[in-house]
């Protein structure tokens, strides 16, 4: 029973750090912009010039391709 007087101080110190840690990122504007992070892996800003074009290339064969075998199975 003893342990009670120990735990809930502790839990009642911890619950006032999370919240103060909260208020200090809304403060600096942490959740500002909460979509930017997840669409950057969409999109290729951060390749070469050269692993640019080599991903453009790879592209028009993939399309190329998906057309070929979109008439190879019209004529079955």
């Amino acid at each position: 029973m003893s342990i009670i007087y120990v735990l809930i101080p502790i839990a009642i110190i911890i619950v006032a750090v999370a919240i103060v840690i909260f208020f200090w990122a809304v403060k600096t504007n942490q959740f500002e912009d909460l979509d930017r992070q997840g669409y950057s892996i969409l999109f290729d800003d951060d390749l070469s010039p050269e692993e640019k074009k080599l991903a453009e290339q790879r592209k028009q064969l993939q399309e190329s391709k998906a057309i070929k075998n979109k008439e190879d199975n019209g004529r079955d």
